[in-house]
C-alpha cells in the first residue's frame, strides 16, 4: 500500500477504534485510606461520568514506591493511573535506585490540587505557639515525638525543616499515611504532627488535636487567626503537599486527552471546588507540560533541601 493510501486510511482505523473507557479505570493512591490524597481521589472518582466507572485502590508502601512501580509497570492504555503526591519528587531526589524512572516511565497529565500542612500538637502539651513548641522541645529534649504520614513525605520534610531551623531534637516517627498519623498524635502515642488539612480537621473540630500554625506563606481562610510557621519566627519556611495524576508512559494522546478533560471538569464541579475549599485545599487542574515542568521543579526543592536538612528515606 502507497504512504498515501496508508495516510487516508489512518483517519477510518481511529474511527473504527471503541470509545475509551470500555472497562472501569484504577486510580492507584500508593497511600493509605483517609489520608488527603485518598480523599480527594475519591471525591473527584465519584464524579467522573465513564460508563464503567472509576475504582479507587490503595497501595501503600514504601514511601508510595509500592503503587508507583504498580502503576509504571501497568499497561499504557490508560486504564491504570496513578495519583500522585509529594513522596514522588522526594524518592525521585533521594533514593538512587528506584524500581522505575520518575520522570520517563511515567506520563504527567495534571496538578490536581494543593494545600499546606498543619502544626498540630495532642491536647496535654501545654504548646500553643510555635514559640511555645520550641521552647518546650528544648526543655524535653529527646522526649517529644512527631508523626508524620511516611518517610520522604511533606509532614516528614516539613518535620526536619522545623527542627533544623528550631535548633531542637524531636524524634521522628513514621506512620504508613496521614490517616494513621493522625490516630497515632489522637491516641498520645506522639506529641507533635505536620498532618495534611484534610485528614486533620476532624480531630481539631473535636477537640482530639491543637493546631498551633500552617505551613504555607499565607494563612488559610479556613483557619485565619492560625499564624503561619514564617510569621512565627522561622521566615521562609514553607512546606506544601499536592495530588497530581499520572498514566504509564506511551499511554496513546488520545486517552491523556480524555484523562484530562474529564479530570478537568470534575474537579471543577461546585461541589468539589467548594467542599475542598472549605477544608484548605486548592484545585488546580493543570496541563500536562506545567504538570511536568513542576514535578522537576519539586524534584530540583527536595535536593536542595536534603543539602540543608538530615533526611533519611531508606
Amino acid at each position: 500500500m502507497s504512504a498515501a493510501a496508508m495516510t487516508l486510511c489512518a483517519p477510518i482505523a481511529l474511527a473504527q477504534q471503541p470509545p475509551w473507557p470500555t472497562r472501569p479505570v484504577h486510580i492507584v493512591v500508593p497511600f493509605a485510606s483517609g489520608g488527603g490524597i485518598d480523599i480527594i481521589t475519591r471525591l473527584v472518582a465519584q464524579k467522573l461520568t465513564w460508563p464503567q466507572g472509576a475504582v479507587v485502590e490503595n497501595r501503600p508502601g514504601g514511601g508510595s514506591v509500592l503503587g508507583s512501580s504498580m502503576v509504571a509497570r501497568a499497561a499504557p492504555d490508560g486504564y491504570t493511573l496513578l495519583m500522585a503526591g509529594p513522596p514522588f519528587t522526594t524518592n525521585a531526589a533521594l533514593i538512587a535506585k528506584l524500581p522505575y524512572d520518575s520522570l520517563k516511565d511515567f506520563a504527567p497529565i495534571m496538578l490536581t490540587t494543593y494545600a499546606p500542612l498543619v502544626v498540630v500538637v495532642h491536647p496535654s502539651l501545654s504548646a500553643k505557639t510555635i514559640p511555645e513548641l520550641v521552647t518546650l522541645a528544648k526543655a524535653k529534649l529527646g522526649q517529644l515525638f512527631y508523626a508524620s504520614s511516611g518517610n520522604g513525605g511533606p509532614s516528614h520534610l516539613a518535620g526536619e525543616l522545623f527542627k533544623s531551623m528550631a535548633g531542637v531534637g524531636i524524634t521522628h516517627v513514621p506512620y504508613k499515611g496521614s490517616a494513621p498519623a493522625a490516630v497515632g498524635l489522637v491516641a498520645g502515642d506522639v506529641q507533635v504532627g505536620f498532618g495534611d488539612l484534610l485528614s486533620s480537621i476532624p480531630f481539631i473540630k473535636s477537640g482530639q488535636m491543637r493546631p498551633i500554625a500552617l505551613t504555607s506563606a499565607k494563612r488559610s481562610n479556613v483557619f485565619p487567626d492560625l499564624p503561619t510557621v514564617a510569621e512565627s519566627g522561622m521566615s521562609g519556611f514553607e512546606i506544601l503537599t499536592w495530588s497530581g495524576l499520572m498514566a504509564p508512559a506511551d499511554t496513546p494522546p488520545v486517552v491523556i486527552a480524555t484523562l484530562s478533560t474529564d479530570f478537568a471538569r470534575a474537579l471543577r464541579m461546585p461541589e468539589i471546588r467548594d467542599k475542598l475549599a472549605t477544608e484548605g485545599t486548592t484545585v488546580v487542574g493543570d496541563d500536562q507540560a506545567t504538570f511536568a515542568a513542576f514535578l522537576r521543579r519539586e524534584i530540583d526543592k527536595v535536593a536542595q533541601l536534603a543539602k540543608i536538612v538530615s533526611i533519611n528515606i531508606d
